[in-house]
């Protein structure tokens, strides 16, 4: 299923912004599918941050809880989509605990290392520098914007090379059911279009023109 197909279904069920854009991959052939647990990172405060507190291992614990097999992890980045929320090393604790994957609009280093992993990354771009002087999480498991679109916890994240998609958990079945119907229509658009008389343009299925 298309990342295209299934926004199109989300803009029949709801009218907030489901989409987000201009993600990169290091194994972009590959989807990723889970459900969201969040971490919250915000620009780097000296006077607040506190070691034991304020560190990667600790909110990724906070945000699996008992066990988040085949989740995905949404980081928001608080806008510092220029900045790394983390690496291979850092990040190999989704491989152990069989993360689905992660998503961010903030950058990631060591793409050759992750993507080696069975975990799928989708991420604003790769960056040599380190990141721990210049953010630091805060929060595990709260609302986190990625690239303008809210993702909440338990919402269903599906991307591919085109875009992610994030779906409320409440809209799945009916989502996923209306983007196989979009895919079928759109099939069937592509046989009229071939067929198509000049003189007899304009054309619409369940309210799309073409």
């Amino acid at each position: 299923m298309s990342t295209a197909a299934l926004s199109d279904a989300l803009g029949r069920l709801t009218t907030h912004r489901t989409h987000i854009l201009d993600l990169v991959s290091p194994t972009p052939r590959r989807v990723l599918y889970g459900r969201a647990i969040t971490i919250q990172f915000v620009p780097f405060r000296q006077d607040l941050y506190d070691a034991e507190v304020h560190n990667f291992a600790r909110f990724f614990y906070e945000a699996i809880g008992a066990g988040a097999r085949d989740s995905v992890l949404a980081l928001g980045s608080s806008g510092q989509v220029d900045v790394s929320l983390g690496g291979g090393t850092k990040l190999s604790r989704l491989q152990n605990h069989r993360l689905a994957g992660l998503v961010t609009d903030g950058r990631l280093r060591d793409f050759d290392e992750l993507g080696r992993y069975d975990s799928v990354f989708y991420c604003g771009g790769e960056t040599v520098k380190a990141g721990t002087a210049d953010v630091m999480p805060v929060a595990a498991n709260v609302p986190v914007v990625i690239g303008g679109t809210t993702v909440l916890p338990g919402d269903i994240v599906y991307a591919d090379a085109a875009a992610a998609v994030i779906v409320p958990s409440g809209l799945a079945d009916e989502a996923f059911t209306l983007a196989a119907d979009v895919e079928r229509e759109d099939a069937a658009f592509v046989t009229s279009i071939r067929d198509e008389d000049p003189d007899t343009i304009g054309s619409s299925v369940s309210g799309r023109e073409i």
